[in-house]
């Protein structure tokens, strides 16, 4: 057997079973890993379900999806699921996928306390609507309009909880999104600032995640300056912008609560004045936040010139001082061993253990490869990328809230239609009855008001 040096890189083989098979088409669908990285379908079997929940966060819906899957699966062997229609054939290939995808979104609606678009009360709401009503105003406590009275009660068509007022809020619901907030008109804007921060947080640790990836493709071929040059520099851009509002996000939750919601600063003005350094110092949301937004921008603007040059400069470098790494050829030597770095560089063809020995002219051409304007060219491209998604990525992570608030809009509106259904149509019925359609007009008026009735319940 002869031994070929060749610097192709192998094709990549990826064992899979009925469980994983589907898992790794959609790995595959956007790339095929090189050989012997990292394969990201391990990771992708929790992380598609659950974003998938996350956006379809129902307890009701989620169950009926995971019944349907689980019933493909219990009959996976029977051979008419198999040799179905296309359509139905593309269900049975994804059955486990759409298995978790249902387990994940029953979680994901216990979280949501939402089950058909209901509220579930198991636990007992941690608000108290008693607790807010007075027969008998102080003059102070009615100019400030924190109790209500008989004539607020009959008069006012939207009522407000203060949570400042002692005994009306008693603590969070155990398990997930209070069911009160089901019955509340300001239920969407509560749920959209949660969920949106929600996706933000999501979005950047499944991103961070992929970066620590690399840095173990990186240690596994034993390109150790790949995580100071590339990895590192990622990490530090990522994680001094877009980390650090995961921390203003959480840092508000815990410091400011319900009673004190009022004199929470916002977080996106926040964020916006770390980049525009306002004049006039405004209270933040810690003491000295000023100078500690500004040493992360500090970070981040280092790590940028370090992410484009730092790579294909080590190289530049690497390349130029190959000869006096003194590497064992036919007749000399081995002197010294820098890195593996500087080994994996050389390339198998320049380094003989007591193997053939290449002519100088093969030698030469293999010298003459190394390119400094591509592999620049090449960083920079990467680099410009990684900047700019790492922006338009966070933003499209933002898609989770917008499908969730996409289902829950649906919902209310399915709900709604349904419960005014039956008093339309009967009302309907009863202009039916009641007109005697003597004329053209009378006929038209009903269709007309008939027509109005389809029309609810279709959208």
């Amino acid at each position: 057997m002869n031994i070929i040096p060749t610097k192709e890189t192998p094709p990549t083989l990826i064992r899979t079973n009925k469980f994983t098979e589907g898992f790794q088409n959609i790995v595959d669908a956007y790339g095929v890993g090189s050989y012997r990285e990292v394969n990201p379908a391990l990771f992708t079997i929790i992380t598609f379900p659950f974003l998938f929940a996350v956006m379809f966060g129902d307890f009701g819906h989620g169950f009926v999806m995971f019944l349907f899957a689980l019933l493909l699966v219990l009959n996976e062997n029977h051979p008419r699921l198999s040799q179905s229609q296309e359509i139905m054939r593309m269900f049975f290939n994804g059955r486990y996928i759409l298995l978790l995808m249902g387990l994940f979104s029953v979680y994901t609606g216990l979280i949501y306390n939402d089950c058909f678009s209901k509220s579930v009360n198991l636990f007992g709401s941690g608000w108290n609507v008693s607790a807010m009503y007075s027969s008998s105003h102080s003059p102070a406590e009615h100019q400030k309009m924190v109790l209500w009275n008989d004539s607020v009660v009959r008069h006012s068509r939207v009522l407000q909880l203060d949570p400042s007022v002692p005994g009306v809020f008693r603590g969070p619901y155990p398990l997930g999104i209070d069911p009160i907030w089901n019955l509340a008109t300001n239920r969407l804007t509560f749920l959209n600032s949660f969920k949106m921060k929600m996706s933000v947080i999501l979005g950047i640790i499944h991103m961070t995640f992929g970066v620590v990836l690399g840095i173990f493709n990186h240690l596994h071929f034993r390109k150790k300056f790949n995580i100071y040059l590339v990895s590192i520099p990622e990490l530090l851009f990522m994680l001094c912008m877009f980390g650090y509002l995961i921390f203003m996000i959480v840092y508000k939750w815990l410091v400011y609560s319900a009673k004190t919601s009022r004199a929470a600063p916002s977080i996106l003005i926040e964020f916006i004045n770390m980049f525009l350094f306002p004049a006039s110092e405004t209270s933040g949301l810690y003491v000295g936040q000023e100078h500690v937004q500004r040493l992360l921008l500090a970070v981040t603007a280092l790590s940028v010139p370090v992410l484009f040059l730092g790579r294909p400069l080590f190289l530049l470098w690497l390349h130029n001082g190959r000869s006096c790494l003194g590497v064992s050829r036919s007749g000399y030597t081995l002197v010294r061993r820098d890195s593996e770095e500087e080994m994996s560089l050389l390339g198998s063809h320049d380094i003989e253990e007591g193997g053939n020995q290449m002519d100088d002219g093969c030698r030469e051409a293999r010298c003459e490869e190394f390119n400094f304007g591509e592999i620049l060219m090449t960083q920079v491209i990467h680099s410009i990328e990684y900047c700019l998604g790492c922006v338009s990525n966070t933003a499209s992570y933002l898609r989770l809230w917008a499908l969730s608030l996409a289902h829950a809009r649906w919902n209310f509106r399915t709900n709604s239609t349904l419960v005014q259904a039956p008093n339309l149509f009967l009302s309907h019925l009863d202009c039916f009855h009641r007109s005697s359609m003597t004329t053209w007009h009378d006929r038209i008026a009903v269709s007309r008001r008939l027509s109005d009735f389809w029309r609810i319940i279709m959208f």
